[in-house]
């Protein structure tokens, strides 16, 4: 059993934070808006969670917070904890992190794939990315919430999910759009379904369709900023940043958006 501080009780914290605290790890968690805990232990600040933690693990929205949150909590940690930060946050974020820490402490970047149903049940996938002893630390722990994908040293964790996050969020917004165009044209929903789904577009078909996934569109557009200017990647962006109304909505929703 190891004791560990949860920062961050989101969408994907909370049920995260609760399947820790079920696999029998002494956790203090704390959120930046109080009220979150759901009968975990709380702390009333971020470096009162994280004093005398062999681990702490963050869940936050994106790199301001992370950086605002870690100027809370980074002078409080002991020497030798391990910072394990799961947000999505980009490889330019962990750097000025990992600049920013004292001797002794040491950080992973494990950002995740997978919603709020996989959160709760240990099926999320974590891309882990640190020094090797630090993976190893860390291992035991993220494979309660996952499957752990050791992508390399430091960073790399966090570049692999801009990567991921990238590709994912463009293609659902191009089957909204290839869509519309049938729409346009004439052609029945079903049969363009029917056959986009005998295509490689099969696997982005079935999470524009998904009804269990909770992404919210916001987020995805935050995420599609990490990955950069490319020309497709901006456009999918301003997709999604174009309709105000499905900002807190799954991704899903852009689907309905385009074709409006």
């Amino acid at each position: 059993m190891k004791k560990i501080a949860f920062l961050g009780l989101g969408r994907m914290g909370r049920p995260m934070a609760r399947r820790l605290a079920a696999t029998g790890h002494a956790l203090t968690v704390w959120n930046r808006s109080p009220g979150r805990a759901d009968g975990l232990t709380e702390a009333a600040t971020a470096a009162e969670a994280v004093r005398g933690a062999e681990l702490v693990i963050t869940m936050l929205s994106d790199p301001a917070a992370v950086a605002e949150v870690a100027g809370q909590f980074v002078p409080a940690l002991a020497p030798g904890a391990l910072w394990i930060d799961m947000s999505s946050i980009g490889p330019r974020a962990v750097a000025e992190l990992r600049d920013g820490l004292p001797d002794g402490v040491r950080m992973v970047d494990a950002p995740v794939l997978g919603s709020v149903g996989p959160a709760a049940t240990g099926g999320l996938t974590v891309l882990a990315g640190g020094e090797e002893a630090d993976l190893d630390r860390a291992q035991p722990v993220l494979e309660q919430l996952g499957t752990v994908l050791r992508c390399g040293g430091p960073g790399t964790g966090a570049a692999l999910k801009v990567v991921v996050i990238g590709g994912i969020v463009a293609s659902v917004t191009v089957i909204g759009e290839v869509l519309s165009v049938a729409e346009e044209l004439g052609v029945p929903q079903e049969q363009a379904l029917q056959a986009l789904s005998t295509t490689p577009l099969a696997g982005a078909l079935a999470r524009a369709r998904s009804t269990e996934s909770d992404f919210p569109v916001r987020l995805a557009a935050k995420d599609l900023a990490l990955a950069g200017g490319g020309p497709v990647l901006t456009a999918a962006r301003e997709v999604l940043l174009a309709d105000p109304s499905i900002a807190d909505l799954d991704l899903a929703s852009v689907v309905t958006a385009l074709r409006r």
